[in-house]
């Protein structure tokens, strides 16, 4: 992995968080079964790796170990239709917004009071043009009636595509249906999966069940997770919000002091540590974990491998710290580790 020499880190840096990798090792579809993906274990207490599969992964966990997964479900939100002057367009829908707006992404020139058109009468008017994020924000109507949310993710599930990341080199899949959402999604809202979740089989998920007391919580992730931090001092990024929220009976076991706490992906993650330092249950999420922002409830992280320079390779870096993100993720590499969405995973007990 090419990068900048150990003693040029600076971990307040954007720059520092590069790394090259290998086109052959973006993962353009999962391993199946699902949970015979790799698993790169570091243990920081031993400050030792090793290299399993990811159906072994209950072996290494204490005892006393209570999960936290993201119950979210991914929306069918990529929609492709026309301008009213005729003109292609394409559509990602990113979240709701007060007043039956909603935040989108839009492929094609846009201004206020454009009127997008796409199948089954689903129309929608452009609003807002968001300059700092190059989001706009539309309001949608079907049959010339504004449309609840939930008429909103049937419409779309119906006309849509799943949202694949543009890393993933190709056109969405039926099989994409499946593989992209996890066992457990619950939640429309989200335009991405909370990917290090989607490595569990049943059989795997009821093994765990059976000895970890499991918890669920939901965060929906938005488009900006995606989103590559673009300015030279991380502490300057604009960190995107997300909404979630945590059950009472997920509450009583993030309260739970004799546990360790282990967080299934970075979505989950900051869910936990905006609760901990918030004592909300609900709302919308903006925490940026990175090294100058160490998590303080989550013990064991499972998550992916990231994209260079972006918030998630640095939120894994707030429990290890750069060098060692670098070193671990140079490790990947090494062998043949499949990146991103549809990748291999990392537990850091």
């Amino acid at each position: 992995m090419k990068r900048k020499k150990i003693n040029s880190l600076d971990h307040t840096q954007t720059n520092s968080y590069d790394f090259t990798l290998p086109s052959n090792l973006i993962a353009n579809h999962p391993v199946s079964p699902a949970d015979h993906a790799k698993l790169l274990i570091y243990n920081r207490q031993t400050n030792t790796i090793i290299h399993e599969t990811f159906k072994n992964i209950i072996k290494y966990l204490p005892d006393n170990t209570s999960i936290f997964l993201n119950d979210t479900k991914v929306i069918k939100a990529r929609v492709f239709g026309k301008k009213d002057t005729g003109g292609k367009v394409e559509l990602l829908l990113n979240k709701p917004l007060a007043n039956d707006t909603y935040s989108v992404y839009i492929k094609g020139k846009v201004h206020v009071d454009t009127i997008l058109y796409f199948d089954q009468g689903l129309k929608a008017k452009v609003v807002e043009l968001v300059e700092h994020d190059g989001s706009r924000v539309v309001k949608f109507s079907k049959d010339n009636q504004t449309i609840l949310f939930e008429e909103l993710v049937n419409t779309l599930n119906n006309i849509g595509h799943i949202p694949l990341p543009v890393y993933i080199n190709r056109e969405d899949e039926k099989s994409d249906e499946k593989d992209y959402q996890t066992l457990f999604a619950k939640n429309y809202g989200a335009v991405a999966a909370p990917t290090a979740s989607l490595h569990f089989t049943p059989e795997l998920l009821q093994e765990l069940d059976d000895k970890f007391d499991i918890n669920y919580l939901t965060l929906h992730v938005g488009a900006g997770t995606f989103k590559p931090v673009d300015v030279e001092d991380i502490a300057k990024h604009n960190m995107h919000s997300e909404y979630f929220n945590i059950s009472s009976s997920t509450k009583d076991a993030l309260d739970d002091n004799k546990t360790m706490k282990m967080a299934v992906g970075t979505t989950a993650t900051r869910t936990l540590e905006y609760f901990s330092r918030t004592n909300l249950l609900s709302g919308e999420c903006d925490l940026f974990l990175n090294p100058n922002n160490k998590p303080q409830l989550v013990d064991i992280l499972l998550t992916n491998f990231h994209l260079p320079k972006s918030t998630l390779i640095m939120l894994v870096a707030s429990f290890v710290g750069l060098e060692k993100t670098l070193e671990l993720y140079d490790e990947a590499i090494k062998n043949d580790y499949r990146f991103y969405s549809y990748g291999d995973a990392m537990l850091i007990i």
